[in-house]
């Protein structure tokens, strides 16, 4: 419910964002559009302050657990690509308050819903270039593409970014397999 994904969000105590719910229909589908609007300038963050940030907040243990991890995940391949101890890896765009609130809330919703595992098809990262804080870099960026070594993934043929660092660190630590859908069935009521 909208509700408790505000609350769980006014829990973290960050500053300077608007989340934005709202019905939307797409392909004729009703579905629930959020966007969660910067109304002022971030702050580049380091993993021990946004684990801060996760650990101080009224969250149940179970979403700042899975939170932690995640941003782990996004820490270690981002100190990675760029050669640094993890320590001395300061986030840019996923430092953002949108990276901490995409990230916990996921973390919440799964909590919320009782989703223990989630399964994926191969993922479609998109291709060409991305404007990013060091600069333009293919698609999939350095880090993105470190997060899913091991995934399947392809281009595909649409010229964006579909997978950010912060959706595959998501995908490469909830996942627990990849492969195409299931054959689905219907049966009679």
């Amino acid at each position: 419910p909208e509700a408790a994904l505000r609350d769980t969000i006014a829990g973290l105590g960050l500053k300077g964002f608007e989340l934005k719910v709202k019905a939307v229909e797409k392909c004729g589908i009703r579905a629930t559009h959020i966007d969660v609007d910067l109304t002022s300038k971030h702050h580049h963050r380091g993993l021990s302050d946004i684990l801060k940030i996760i650990n101080g907040a009224k969250l149940p243990d179970a979403v700042k657990d899975t939170a932690g991890r995640i941003f782990r995940r996004l820490g270690a391949a981002e100190a990675k690509v760029h050669g640094q101890p993890l320590e001395k890896v300061h986030f840019h765009e996923v430092g953002a308050v949108d990276a901490i609130v995409d990230i916990v809330g996921t973390a919440f919703g799964f909590h919320y819903l009782g989703i223990e595992r989630i399964y994926s098809s191969p993922l479609r990262v998109g291709r060409g270039f991305v404007k990013a804080a060091h600069g333009v870099m293919p698609i999939p960026a350095p880090a993105t593409a470190e997060l899913l070594h091991g995934i399947p993934w392809s281009a595909g043929d649409i010229e964006k970014e579909l997978v950010t660092p912060t959706g595959a660190a998501i995908v490469a630590e909830l996942c627990s397999g990849f492969g195409d859908r299931p054959v689905g069935f219907l049966t009679e009521k």
